[in-house]
């Protein structure tokens, strides 16, 4: 019962973890899902993900709540490279603060980049092209870079 549009790429290298979809799940042209040491990612029922998103799961997971919005171009990365001076990036190890959490109902606007060992919690907003490098409380909105907590969602009058 999910909606995966054509060019969609779910990959994995070989020593990924798991690709979970809920009911009503809708991925759109573009999408890419990369799994590779131990990664997985998990998206929960009915969120929308809009084209060109990059899901990169390394080390740790990438949890996508419930009717979650997630506009095109954004990006999820739950790991690092190291970067020590001398070894080339690619050779050496990756590492996680740990998984990326997107609590149900958020919305990410675009291209908003989301680091390692995040939270955006249930209902937060995060604007556009923010990079989330600590978490957004429930219901609140982030936005910029690095992304600061705005304030809390207006309530309905």
């Amino acid at each position: 019962h999910c909606y995966i549009e054509d060019d969609v790429v779910i990959y994995d290298r070989g020593d990924g973890g798991h690709v979970a979809l809920g009911d009503g799940v809708h991925l759109y042209k573009g999408t890419i899902i990369e799994l590779g040491r131990g990664g997985c990612v998990e998206i929960g029922a009915k969120s929308y993900i809009q084209p060109n998103c990059q899901f990169t799961a390394f080390v740790g997971a990438v949890r996508i709540g419930r009717e979650v919005q997630i506009a095109p171009a954004c990006a999820f990365y739950p790991y690092e490279h190291g970067i020590v001076a001398g070894p080339p990036i690619h050779k050496q190890p990756l590492s996680s603060r740990g998984d990326i959490v997107v609590g149900d109902g958020a919305w990410l606007g675009y291209g908003v980049i989301l680091l390692e060992g995040v939270a955006v919690g249930a209902g937060a907003v995060v604007g556009a092209g923010a990079v989330v490098t600590h978490d957004v409380p429930d219901n609140h909105i982030a936005a910029g870079v690095p992304a600061k907590i705005i304030g809390p969602r207006p309530r309905e009058s």
